[in-house]
């Protein structure tokens, strides 16, 4: 029997479903507020169903519950269902993504005003939220790849919203490309669990796989190795993360959705969730966190040269899930949950704050042709301010720094000393990037007539999703602990003086991060001149601008090997023996319509002859 708490947990995707159907099926005819208010009011509904299935989740003990809505199909012992797993993990996504997508929403409301398309748009936000929540509520894994599949469309569509603009559908073919790749890895690992464990039921397949698998065993290796491929891609982390920094093409709140609250958190909560196979595979689960410590640092450094705000944020983001990657590669499963739900305060801040720079300025987005912004947008420059130094982990007062401070202290109990050192080393870069992007922004003077010019965004609906998001991005963001003690197993605890002494180690790094490159880039700047003006420094300014030269090198890799294998098999046997139907249809088109002369006394004597020659064809028979 169906309980009103499961009415609100089906009506937490089910609401953004009705919000984007009603939009779509408006064709056009709605106008923009309506278009808004109904984009709006679907997740704001979902984020109040899921504030009230919370509450009774914490009265009912924190129990996982699920419910089974229907089956699908039987063939043979593969009886996959539509099936709901609520527990302390979906709980703890189903919250950022409902809450953190509403006020992403609701900004988008103030940034769409006067664009083409904002049904399209409100459209398309809105399925992009549902599927989510079919990924993260999915009690088997065909369920969770069906919404793994609908945010991979849902950010083609988005990224390419402005698609008159050549570079933009690029773009998000771009990131549909690549996000295809990881998923066909995935859709292998999930062929492999049932081949091996005859089951897709997440709870199913984490009681199993001890029961039939040895630890270190080639199968669990193969099977979490092929999981993994498919959480790099939708994380976008090495070697798939080029799409990224490219899907900034989309409105800025697109950005904000995909970094902070959906999509790239997707491969993170696929690991956490599969961690009964991963911790099977100790060398795959070691993999995972040299992934995420290499990505961290090349996304780090590459964040140093940009000069578009987005894009520092967009590098940022891949860091900060290389951190959380870190953890999960540590066993510190509940570290890297918790810094994704801190994360996406902080992102969601940043990012909104920058859309509000990009509007007031007349979407002016180059760092170089702004400054001079902090008097006149006070509250996006405190929006940057507070988003930044949680980015930066400043110590105590920021959410940042709880969680970050945490995946630090996880991979100092597990003794992977490397990784620990290559967090504090992403951390430093990670301040000196972020004090960059606000000093370049706000400080100095302008250095355009459209940052001369900016005026101030207001309204609510531009304000409230900023004052909301900065009080998240501080300490207060941080008692928020997610309820994971019954879902993923402890990870590695840390106690004595080594924790103490990292603890400050971890604080003097992100202080002095903050004071080197306030230093740097407000007091000797004539240093970064001289480094820009030696040809060495210029060219590794130019392969950091370039993302380490990762796009080139795929570039020659895969896409002019291909195109040379077409080339060479352009003319080959197969392919001009195929050729040969449509050459026969287009000779007997050109030769039919020469008869087509339009004169009687031709039509006449064709049908005499015709006629003639059926008579002699029959005596003849």
């Amino acid at each position: 029997m169906t309980t009103f708490h499961d009415v609100l947990l089906i009506l937490t995707f089910v609401f953004p479903l009705l919000g984007s159907l009603i939009l779509a099926l408006s064709f056009g005819r709605l106008s923009e507020r309506a278009s808004a208010t109904i984009g709006v009011a679907s997740i704001g509904l979902a984020a109040l169903c899921t504030l009230w299935v919370g509450i009774e989740f914490y009265d009912q003990g924190k129990s996982a519950q699920t419910l089974t809505l229907w089956h699908w199909v039987t063939v043979g012992d593969f009886r996959p269902t539509v099936g709901l797993m609520l527990d302390g993990l979906s709980l703890t996504l189903l919250g950022v993504i409902t809450g953190v997508g509403f006020f992403i929403h609701l900004f988008a409301a103030w940034y769409m005003r006067g664009e083409d398309g904002v049904t399209r748009f409100f459209c398309h936000m809105n399925l992009f939220v549902f599927s989510m929540i079919l990924l993260v509520l999915g009690d088997n894994l065909l369920l969770l790849y069906f919404g793994w599949e609908g945010v991979g469309l849902c950010s083609y569509l988005l990224i390419g919203y402005y698609y008159r603009t050549p570079a933009n559908g690029w773009a998000a073919f771009k990131a549909f490309i690549i996000t295809r790749t990881g998923d066909v890895f995935l859709a292998i690992g999930m062929f492999l669990l049932y081949d091996q464990l005859g089951s897709l039921n997440l709870q199913t397949l984490l009681a199993r796989a001890p029961e039939i698998w040895s630890q270190g065993g080639l199968m669990p290796q193969l099977t979490a190795l092929m999981l993994l491929g498919g959480a790099v891609g939708k994380s976008a982390q090495l070697p798939l993360h080029t799409w990224l920094a490219d899907a900034m093409a989309g409105p800025t709140p697109v950005s904000a959705l995909i970094h902070a609250a959906t999509m790239v958190t997707a491969g993170v909560y696929l690991i956490a969730r599969m961690n009964g196979i991963f911790l099977m595979a100790p060398d795959v689960l070691l993999l995972v966190g040299v992934v995420g410590a290499l990505t961290l640092l090349v996304a780090g450094f590459a964040a140093l040269a940009q000069t578009d705000i987005k894009r520092v944020l967009a590098y940022s983001t891949m860091s900060q899930i290389g951190y959380m990657f870190l953890a999960l590669g540590v066993g510190a499963f509940d570290a890297a949950i918790f810094h994704l739900m801190i994360h996406a305060f902080f992102k969601a801040l940043l990012f909104l704050s920058a859309g509000s720079v990009i509007i007031c300025t007349h979407h002016e987005q180059d760092m170089r042709r702004l400054g001079g912004l902090w008097r006149k947008l006070p509250l996006t420059y405190a929006g940057f301010i507070v988003g930044g130094a949680a980015l930066a982990a400043l110590p105590l007062v920021t959410a940042g720094f709880y969680s970050k401070d945490a995946i630090l202290v996880s991979a100092l109990a597990s003794g992977h000393g490397v990784l620990m050192l290559a967090g504090l080393f992403g951390a430093l870069l990670t301040s000196i990037y972020t004090v960059r992007l606000i000093l370049g922004t706000f400080h100095g003077k302008p250095k355009s007539d459209n940052a001369r010019s900016a005026h101030a965004g207001k309204g609510l609906v531009h304000g409230t999703p900023l004052v909301v998001l900065i009080v998240m991005s501080t300490a207060v963001g941080a008692q928020l602990t997610p309820p994971l003690d019954e879902v993923l197993p402890p990870g590695p605890v840390a106690e004595g003086m080594a924790v103490h002494i990292l603890e400050f180690t971890a604080m003097i790094v992100a202080v002095g991060g903050v004071l080197f490159a306030g230093w740097l880039f407000k007091r000797r700047r004539d240093l970064i001149r001289r480094g820009m003006a030696d040809p060495r420094g210029a060219r590794l300014w130019t392969f950091w601008h370039n993302a380490w030269g990762f796009d080139t090198l795929y570039d020659w890799l895969f896409v002019r090997p291909y195109q040379g294998v077409v080339r060479v098999n352009r003319g080959d046997w197969i392919n001009s023996l195929c050729n040969i139907l449509p050459w026969l249809a287009r000779a007997s088109h050109q030769g039919l319509r020469t008869t087509q002369t339009g004169l009687m006394r031709h039509y006449a004597v064709s049908m005499v002859l015709g006629a003639t020659l059926l008579l002699v064809f029959l005596l003849v028979g």
